[in-house]
């Protein structure tokens, strides 16, 4: 066994509240002590729960306007993570572009959310940057493939959080990768808090506010759909564009607490999702609370969705497609222990027993 921790996590960035960020919470709840390497870490941008956990961050992280906006630190992230060395008999690297770069003292598993964005799909990922970011990346863009796919070579084992990232690193990598779909634990039992000024009876959107997540496309759809409301949680670059475009049926909340998430998933009709995700994760949260979901025929959603079942989908995200899925949608009569049952293949301590078996499998034990 390698010197240092049993087992040691590393991630791409803690400057956010996002699906990948809850990952490594889990991650760091079903391997107690393990130290979590990152190189951006931003205490008030990101889940508190970090702030109790032993975070160890690169030197970059000191640069203020670095941490602040990460976008403008992707070209330097690869040396910077080839630099790192983790001393740890299996380092769990969660990862979507930066974090399976780092260099182990034992065995290495990686965790991919999905092969770099900024590498693989620009034009999404890209929009809404500085024509001087895109221009740097793409100048940049056939070294740092090198290095990713090289960097992708060293893991002992590939694990992904959906059969569309599968399929993606199948092909990029050349690496048959596992599934293990990421833990979704919404406590519908938990505490709510009613939000202030909005009845139940709407539809829901949770998303952060990019430009890859088409929330200002599901927005315009309620032009066509007057007789129904829309609530929007998330924040994002585009929160003030998308508040100010915003027809009267629709509110936008921004960020809520758990409470008040718990109360709108509880409240709402159905959610609907129109994002490019690798993983569908929104809708395992509203199926936890009996509610069906229309989403966009893509990515991670088509492992989160059982068409008909828990819930339906439009094929482009354009607003006249989303109107006419959520008028589907309502049209149905959904079976809110079916979706409930649906949410629990998703659970965390699944997730838990089977990244605690391949930790198992790495070591011989």
């Amino acid at each position: 066994m390698s010197s240092g921790h049993r087992v040691a996590l590393v991630h791409d960035y803690l400057t956010q509240r996002g699906g990948a960020e809850r990952v490594v919470l889990s991650l760091a709840e079903a391997f107690p002590d393990s130290p979590i390497h990152t190189s951006f870490y931003d205490p008030l941008e990101t889940f508190p729960e970090f702030s109790g956990l032993d975070v160890h961050t690169l030197a970059l992280n000191r640069v203020e306007v670095l941490r602040n906006h990460h976008r403008l630190a992707l070209p330097i992230l690869a040396p910077a993570f080839t630099r790192l060395h983790v001393e740890a008999a299996v380092a769990i690297c969660s990862s979507s572009g930066w974090a399976h770069g780092a260099k182990v003292s034992g065995k290495k598993v990686v965790y991919c959310h999905t092969p770099a964005r900024w590498l693989y799909q620009a034009d999404r990922y890209l929009a809404g940057s500085s024509s001087a970011s895109a221009l740097l990346l793409s100048v940049l863009a056939p070294s740092l493939r090198r290095w990713d796919k090289k960097a992708a070579a060293t893991a002992d084992r590939y694990l992904v959080n959906s059969h569309a990232v599968r399929d993606r690193v199948g092909d990029l990598y050349g690496i048959d990768a596992e599934v293990v779909p990421p833990p979704v634990d919404v406590d519908p039992g938990g505490p709510t808090d009613a939000v202030e000024g909005i009845d139940a009876g709407f539809l829901l959107c949770v998303s952060r506010l990019l430009p890859y997540k088409n929330v200002e496309e599901v927005v315009a759809a309620f032009d066509q759909m007057p007789d129904q409301r829309l609530v929007v949680v998330g924040s994002g670059p585009l929160a003030e564009q998308i508040r100010t475009g915003a027809p009267a049926n629709v509110t936008v909340l921004g960020r809520v607490t758990d409470a008040n998430l718990r109360w709108l998933y509880a409240s709402c009709l159905g959610l609907v999702a129109a994002s490019y995700e690798d993983f569908g994760l929104t809708p395992v949260e509203a199926a936890s609370f009996g509610k069906p979901t229309a989403a966009l025929r893509w990515g991670g959603f088509l492992d989160t969705i059982v068409e008909g079942t828990t819930g339906v989908f439009f094929d482009e995200p354009r607003p006249a497609e989303i109107a006419m899925a959520l008028r589907s949608l309502g049209r149905e009569t959904w079976n809110p222990s079916v979706l409930r049952d649906h949410a629990e293949s998703f659970s965390s301590a699944r997730f838990t027993r089977r990244i605690n078996e391949v930790v198992d499998e790495e070591l011989g034990a």
